[in-house]
């Protein structure tokens, strides 16, 4: 049959690692083939095309396994590779998103700090209090728990998760409106955080706030920000199609997005794992947190700008 040399070929290019069309119908394929072969021995055909469909199905099971075992360093080759190239490949949309949030945190940071009522006009008085409370320097705690053990780090490990991905995938998915519900995410974000960081640096607090926010902080502001550029990108999308009709257009920038949305939710990933485990540290000197979120602000610098570059390939 003509689908059993085909299946055969295709087994021959992907044995050689050659880069075989059709790979993604593999799979199917596979399947249909094992069906045949379970119909010949039904059937009694003839043991020389029994044993060659048997022959097949063994060398495509270990096809079909041993592309599925590529997903360890797939994954790691986005890491390492493909997601600071994809940020790059996309910094116009980065830039404007960076713009809106870094922008209106330390704008409306320095407002407060100089016009220190500024920050009522944005949060409520409770609300004002609560992040007094939280970082206060004579409360002996850092954080959202006073009664915080090293055995609950945990549970407040899960809980970053869930409030920043909450937040990115806001930021990034009302970027189908056109654009307009990421620039208004980017700038209600940057401007609560800068209301908070502005009031407590303000009121003598900024050494407990700065320690406990700059180690997170590298991977966490900057997630939001990519995520805010994955939502622009949608809504230009939706502005300026080309000559694409707009669907096709945000089908194919949606695959940018989510992929640049994968490399977020591993920031948020990193930026939870330090603020619980790391960040809420009482026992260290405020000195030691500034050199160690220094660092890692340095760090995420250098791996968006320069990770998985080709020397003999300009981006």
């Amino acid at each position: 049959m003509a689908e059993w040399e085909q299946f055969s070929l295709l087994l021959q290019k992907l044995e050689r690692n050659d880069n075989a069309t059709g790979v993604d119908s593999f799979p199917g394929d596979y399947r249909r083939i094992c069906q045949h072969l379970a119909l010949a021995r039904e059937r009694g055909y003839s043991s020389f095309l029994i044993d060659s469909l048997q022959q097949q199905v063994l060398r495509g099971h270990q096809q079909l396994y041993r592309h599925r075992s590529r997903l360890g360093p797939q994954l790691l080759g986005f890491i390492l590779a493909d997601f600071p190239r994809l940020v790059r490949q996309q910094w116009r949309f980065v830039l404007a998103a960076s713009l809106m949030f870094f922008g209106s945190l330390i704008g409306f940071a320095v407002l407060v700090y100089l016009f220190p009522d500024l920050v009522y006009n944005l949060l409520p008085a409770e609300q004002v209090s609560e992040m007094q409370g939280m970082y206060d320097p004579e409360a002996g705690h850092l954080g959202r728990s006073a009664q915080r053990a090293a055995s609950e780090d945990w549970v407040m490990f899960g809980y970053y998760i869930m409030h920043n991905i909450g937040i990115a995938f806001q930021t990034f998915a009302s970027g189908l409106l056109f654009g307009l519900g990421s620039v208004f995410f980017l700038l209600f974000n940057g401007l609560i955080i800068g209301a908070v960081a502005g009031h407590l640096t303000q009121i003598g607090y900024g050494q407990t706030f700065w320690s406990f926010v700059i180690g997170h902080g590298a991977f966490e502001l900057t997630a939001i920000a990519l995520s805010g550029a994955a939502g622009l990108q949608l809504g230009w999308a939706l502005i300026a199609p080309g000559r694409q009709p707009r669907a096709e257009a945000l089908r194919l920038m949606a695959r940018k997005s989510v992929l640049l949305i994968c490399g977020v939710m591993l920031f948020l990933l990193i930026a939870a794992f330090i603020e619980a485990y790391w960040s809420s540290m009482t026992t260290l000197a405020p000195l030691s947190k500034y050199l160690v979120g220094g660092s890692l602000w340095v760090l995420v610098a250098l791996y968006l700008l320069f990770a998985g570059r080709d020397r003999h390939a300009p981006e």
